[in-house]
């Protein structure tokens, strides 16, 4: 079932975008292309989404963006889990295949280890200067296929450029991925300054999760870093094909 993730800041967004109608309440702090967290801020979001009765929505959050030493990484990745994620994404950006690879699988075979009922989604982005390294639309489905990982996100890199995802590539292209991933049981979702106005076409090319931040915000100037909105995030939520 296509589900709606929204980023939020802390525990009161989180309980917003639930309000709404999302299912995945991302914790990030949104000056980056997946924004960090801190650890304490991620169990702050889980315990006041429980404490709200929102106990079935996911909490999910990232590690950063590039992931080059393998141990660091791992120990991340467990440091979330640990927190209350329980969908951890992995920036693997400026990573070519077999690079990118080699750190997937060390990431996804250590959280099946400790927390196996948790998510692992692998970022890759599209963006033209990124896509020198990684093609999601190429490679997206070897990466999250050999690695083991439930699923791929494919997100835009450069928040400040003004451009969005479907700047990047085209609705075919995200199909496409979509239909050979899944083929083989991985999911695909998508994010990077997403508009209402566009996720029609993506629920329709069979994407699994949109991730939106500025789309679901009062931005009165200050896009990314406005205030989550329940009645926005209410008409996002009424995209999603029935």
């Amino acid at each position: 079932m296509a589900e709606l993730l929204v980023s939020v800041r802390g525990s009161r967004e989180a309980e917003v975008a639930s309000q709404g109608g999302a299912s995945i309440a991302d914790v990030e702090y949104p000056v980056s292309a997946l924004g960090t967290p801190y650890p304490l801020n991620i169990l702050s979001v889980r315990e006041a989404l429980d404490k709200a009765g929102h106990e079935g929505v996911r909490v999910s959050t990232n590690i950063g963006e590039r992931q080059h030493d393998r141990a660091s990484s791992c120990q991340a990745a467990l440091g979330v889990a640990t927190a209350g994620a329980d969908v951890i994404k992995c920036g693997l950006a400026e990573l070519p295949l077999e690079a990118a690879l080699y750190q997937a699988d060390s990431l996804v075979r250590t959280l099946e280890k400790f927390f196996p009922a948790k998510k692992t989604i692998l970022a890759v982005f599209a963006d033209e200067d990124l896509r020198r390294f990684f093609d999601p639309f190429k490679d997206g489905r070897t990466l999250v296929t050999e690695a083991g990982a439930t699923g791929v996100l494919v997100d835009t890199f450069n928040k400040l450029t003004g451009k969005g995802l479907l700047d990047y590539c085209t609705v075919d292209e995200v199909g496409s991925l979509v239909e050979s991933c899944h083929e083989d049981g991985k999911e695909v979702w998508v994010a990077g300054s997403l508009t209402a106005e566009e996720l029609p076409d993506l629920w329709g090319a069979g994407v699994d999760v949109i991730c939106v931040r500025g789309a679901a915000c009062e931005s009165t100037g200050r896009g990314r870093f406005g205030e989550v909105s329940e009645q926005l995030v209410r008409d996002l939520v009424a995209t999603i094909p029935k």
